[in-house]
């Protein structure tokens, strides 16, 4: 498997197991926490996909760019798997488990847009 197939994995997987977890949230965060952290899951995997698709000859501004966007959304769902945390919404295996993998995540798109 190369870079992009593992790395599109990783992501897959951390935006599979925050909408598990998710759905274990408090009923009146449905509009807050868990909708916001879902989108913020998910734009990392998309801004990700769409901008490997333009990475092509002077799409390396663009590719970067959306890079930058995903790396940023996956900032912003950390923040909330920590807020998540401190609220009690989530254990502590859970919280390190997810939170491993945001940070390999993080580490492999910070290498690729370097």
């Amino acid at each position: 498997m190369n870079f992009h197939d593992s790395l599109k994995l990783k992501i897959h997987l951390f935006v599979n197991d925050v909408y598990k977890i998710t759905k274990n949230f408090p009923r009146d965060e449905l509009y807050g926490v868990t909708s916001q952290l879902r989108r913020a899951a998910l734009s990392i995997i998309l801004n990700y996909i769409e901008g490997f698709a333009r990475r092509r000859g002077e799409g390396c501004k663009i590719y970067n760019n959306f890079l930058d966007i995903s790396f940023g959304s996956l900032k912003e769902a950390k923040y909330l798997i920590y807020f998540s945390y401190t609220q009690n919404y989530l254990d502590e295996n859970t919280y390190k488990k997810i939170l491993a993998q945001a940070d390999e995540i993080g580490a492999m798109l910070f290498k690729v847009n370097n």
